[in-house]
């Protein structure tokens, strides 16, 4: 599996570049596939397992997620219903040749491609601009959501109102993120829970009303965000 640069470059990448998190257990893959990916004009993170991947998205916006299936801990599969659940960001998937119930189970949990592993480089980046000018034809979205006089950026977790920068929480910025990524579409109460805490609703409905002490005009009466009555809730923008 060979991974040559589509051609070298040595000029630093657009600021509009896609960025790529690649999840997969194999060092030396994950390295291969950086450097292939960079090379190629895309900015890349990496993650060696379901944790690290975790963590990546809690702090970076992600354009597409190239996912291993076989790691330690929570499989490919998992993963990507997890990710899936709680946002829109194609995942593109590596597969071993033989592991066709694998695909099935990868196409059935959201996976937008796939691709057995060993793969023709080439192949592999056609596929994946051919997934990311999907998304931009379908999902347009910004990575900064407004909310009257406030402005949250997905990607640095940033709250602002005019230059005043909102002090959140870690906590905070996670919900505003997972809202403003499905923003318009009801979140259940049992997704916005902490993995260690996932029985904790009482929990989550406390963190809502201190979001909405610092989105909200009055945090008593939401305009943003609401609650679905037997769903969750469901964050407007501007």
């Amino acid at each position: 599996m060979p991974l040559a640069p589509e051609r070298p470059r040595q000029e630093p990448l657009p600021d509009n570049a896609s960025h790529i998190l690649v999840v997969d257990d194999d060092h030396r893959i994950r390295e291969l596939l950086a450097r292939f990916l960079t090379e190629s004009g895309f900015r890349v993170t990496q993650a060696g397992d379901a944790i690290a991947a975790r963590s990546a998205m809690r702090g970076l916006a992600f354009d597409l997620v190239i996912l291993d299936v076989m790691m330690p801990g929570d499989n490919g599969i998992t993963l990507a219903r997890d990710i899936k659940a709680m946002s829109h960001v194609p995942i593109f998937m590596l597969t071993a040749l033989s592991d066709a119930d694998h695909r099935v189970e990868g196409l059935e949990a959201g996976v937008d491609d796939y691709l057995p592993k060993p793969f023709e480089p080439r192949e592999l980046l056609l596929r994946l601009k051919n997934i990311l000018r999907r998304g931009r034809t379908i999902q347009p979205a910004s990575d900064e959501v407004s909310m009257g006089d406030y402005r949250f950026h997905i990607g640095r977790g940033e709250l602002k109102r005019g230059e005043e920068t909102i002090k959140l929480t870690e906590r905070e910025r996670d919900l505003l993120r997972q809202f403003a990524q499905r923003a318009g579409l009801p979140v259940a109460r049992h997704e916005l829970s902490p993995e260690e805490n996932t029985g904790s609703e009482r929990a989550i409905d406390v963190q809502i009303n201190r979001l909405r002490r610092k989105i909200e005009t009055d945090p008593s009466n939401p305009v943003y965000l609401q609650t679905v009555r037997g769903k969750g809730y469901i964050l407007y923008t501007d």
